[in-house]
């Protein structure tokens, strides 16, 4: 199975795009709901009470994913942001592994890896080929602050990833996103095309 990585900034559209490769027949490697499922793993749950105690945690007792993100994302928060990558992107990645293989069993050809920190983590060692979905940096921030982001989480996110310059120079294609929906779909099924020959 061939798997493509998609690259861009905090709120570029990378899961939108993936969600249209899954329309052409690609499966999708979802490393946000592979995060989501690690945050939920008993010694996750119990590292993350040790370190950061209730404050991290929702009324449900489980990990408050918004919680998490001002700890991690706050001022100086680089060291704890670091503890939770180490404590977390093993199960991902194992995670997304057990996936592709899932995929891959059941005949998928192509499958999209959709991850915020593809390259940070070392995910992108999984991927044939990398894909930049381009967006300009305000309508990043528009789509951030409808998510609910205040402009400093957004800009935190932003500079605790790799530099969209060098994403876009690892990327094997570009895709502009700062247009139609139709002109992004277009520029997908060009490159699905470009897989499928």
């Amino acid at each position: 199975m061939r798997i493509i990585g998609i690259l861009g900034g905090v709120a570029s559209g990378k899961s939108a795009v993936a969600q249209q490769f899954a329309r052409l027949g690609a499966g999708v490697l979802d490393a946000d709901r592979a995060g989501h499922e690690a945050l939920r793993m008993p010694h996750v749950e119990a590292a993350a009470r040790q370190r950061w105690g209730a404050e991290a945690f929702g009324a449900d007792g489980r990990i408050d994913r918004g919680r998490l993100g001002r700890i991690v994302f706050g001022q100086e928060a680089e060291e704890e942001r670091r503890y939770l990558e180490q404590l977390t992107h093993p199960e991902i990645t194992r995670l997304l592994r057990e996936q592709a293989e899932q995929m891959a069993a059941a005949g998928t050809s192509v499958a999209i890896l959709d991850a915020p920190l593809l390259l940070e983590a070392g995910w992108g060692d999984l991927c044939e080929k990398t894909v930049f979905v381009d967006s300009p940096a305000g309508v990043r921030l528009e789509r951030a602050l409808a998510r609910g982001w205040t402009k400093e989480e957004f800009a935190a996110r932003e500079a605790a990833q790799e530099s969209l310059q060098r994403k876009r120079q690892r990327a094997d294609a570009i895709i502009d996103n700062s247009g139609s929906l139709q002109r992004t779909q277009a520029q997908i099924e060009q490159f699905w095309a470009s897989l499928i020959r």
